[in-house]
């Protein structure tokens, strides 16, 4: 079960355990293995895969983790040793393993082949190009590394963001400090990126940026290593990814993108503890160390911590100024905990801290309405709500809670229903907003309209106590008062919050019409002798 719910610390306890009674056993090993390398126990999993590649285990967790080993320790022979055994990780990794080994040995117009028979394999290009650029580079031949980073998509050259700093650095080696400042500048991963902004102020300063994206083999394998967690990312199972992504970490401790990416893929498989724990290894003065500080928040925040995360994000915010996207953050986590005055004021803060034109205000003008509105204080969220709209025309969500408000409050359905419908079009499977069409064609009267919609968001919902509840309304007013009650039971059965709870039980004891009679509300639309 440790295994299956990715509780890596406890499955390496209960392997390691098991491995006393029957140290060879293939499956206990590779368990084991896989575990404490997810950890981050990177000596105790290099034992387990050296002591697997001895006795003969075909696995490919163990012949991937034997040649970090290798690469770790610097021991380039082995790596063609296991590559001659037939010790395979895969087409790529070994090209490139075998590349950078004969870096290690100072050969480069061996380790130049080797890189160029990667480039010429498919659907390898432009992995070769890229590495054998940083290659080139590590050994100070910056023209020659820039000349293949130069290269336009089209003959295979990406440009990524890790191409880009790669290639600021060894610009500015060559004198093209300008160079470097355009290319950061221009290139569209930069917008918010703090290691870009850190490196275009020291370009501007006229510093000299050295070359230490890839100072070394070691850490050139180390890159092999976070380009492929970065390429499978998504499409690969997150446990397997987080292997590369902790190869990457164990080959160079300051590799911070391969850090947080762990950490990111520890919180996707629920290891919200592991994942702080992992955000940690950042140190306060690199310049991703803000990016790390908000991940560390939310992995404490989903691990039920929320004060601790709130904390750290306090801290981070006093430390760092009054920073957007702290502020924003530090307003989702009130606002999920039900502070709506604290949260609507850090989103205040926040607000303030953006400028006019970042496209990002439109998500904080939504959840500060959304806190205005919790608070009562209608006037303003509707404000937020509709200057979220023209900033992001068509957003489903603002749509779908301004629309559904308008709807609850009785105010200007014509133009709610017409709202919800535009969220319906742009998210057709999504239960909640197909229920807040259903529901303005109820308030409208239009019942027979309305339950074809309502049924279908109970099918696209089937456990959520609101959605029932409105099903169990809206068959109430067609007449179908049977299947009205059976629906308020069930929505009961949900655990709905207390008010609710207390409505429906009104309902299920008095009726519909009773209880919208006793609310002061408008009555059903159709008299109920016409039912």
């Amino acid at each position: 079960m440790a295994i299956m719910d990715y509780d890596f610390a406890l499955s390496a306890t209960y392997l390691d355990r098991a491995l006393i009674d029957d140290p060879q056993n293939p499956v206990l090993l590779e368990e084991a293995l896989r575990a404490h390398f997810a950890l981050g126990e990177f000596d105790r999993a290099f034992a387990l895969a050296d002591r697997m590649v001895a006795i003969g285990i075909d696995s490919q967790t163990a012949n991937f983790i034997a040649m970090v080993h290798a690469a770790h320790t610097g021991n380039w022979q082995r790596i063609f040793v296991l590559l001659e055994q037939g010790q395979s990780v895969g087409p790529l990794v070994d090209g490139l393993a075998q590349a950078w080994s004969f870096v290690g040995r100072g050969r480069m117009t061996r380790a130049v082949q080797s890189f160029d028979e990667v480039i010429d394999s498919p659907g390898l290009r432009a992995f070769g190009l890229y590495h054998k650029a940083l290659a080139l580079a590590s050994v100070g031949d910056f023209e020659g590394a820039d000349a293949i980073l130069a290269l336009p998509p089209e003959q295979g050259m990406q440009k990524t963001h890790r191409a880009a700093l790669a290639r600021a650095e060894i610009l500015s080696q060559l004198g093209k400090n300008d160079a470097a400042i355009a290319l950061l500048e221009n290139f569209a991963g930069s917008a918010g990126d703090p290691v870009f902004f850190d490196k275009i102020a020291r370009l501007r300063s006229g510093e000299v940026l050295r070359f230490e994206f890839v100072s070394g083999p070691v850490e050139g394998m180390a890159e092999v290593f976070f380009s492929v967690a970065a390429a499978i990312e998504g499409d690969a199972d997150d446990d397997y990814t987080l292997l590369y992504s902790r190869a990457a970490e164990a080959l160079d401790p300051t590799h911070s993108e391969a850090i947080i990416l762990s950490a990111r893929l520890l919180e996707l498989l629920g290891r919200f503890d592991q994942a702080n724990e992992t955000y940690t290894k950042i140190a306060r003065d690199d310049p991703v160390y803000f990016k790390a500080e908000l991940g560390r928040a939310a992995a404490l925040d989903s691990a039920g911590r929320t004060d601790t995360a709130i904390e750290v994000l306090n801290a981070l915010i006093r430390n760092s100024g009054e920073m957007p996207d702290a502020l924003a953050s530090l307003g989702d986590m009130l606002r999920r905990s039900s502070d709506w005055a604290a949260a609507n004021a850090a989103y205040t803060r926040a607000l303030a801290a953006y400028g006019q034109s970042d496209p990002s205000r439109w998500i904080v003008l939504y959840t500060r309405g959304i806190t205005s509105e919790r608070m009562g204080n209608w006037a303003d969220a509707e404000a937020d709500f509709r200057a979220a709209l023209k900033l992001q025309p068509g957003q489903p969500s603002i749509l779908n809670y301004l629309g559904y408000s308008l709807v609850e409050r009785r105010e200007k359905l014509d133009e709610a229903l017409d709202m919800i419908a535009r969220a319906v079009e742009a998210q057709p499977d999504s239960g909640a907003i197909v229920d807040s069409l259903a529901w303005v064609l109820y308030r409208l009267g239009r019942y027979d309209e309305a339950i074809v919609h309502m049924v279908r968001a109970a099918e696209l919902e089937p456990l959520d106590p609101i959605i029932s509840d409105h099903l169990g309304d809206v068959l109430w007013a067609v007449g179908r008062e049977a299947e009205a009650r059976f629906q308020w039971q069930r929505a009961l059965s949900f655990a709905p919050e207390e008010k609710d709870a207390i409505r429906i039980r009104a309902k299920l004891a008095k009726g519909l019409d009773k209880v919208l009679e006793e609310e002061g509300a408008p009555p059903l639309a159709v008299p109920r002798d016409e039912r």
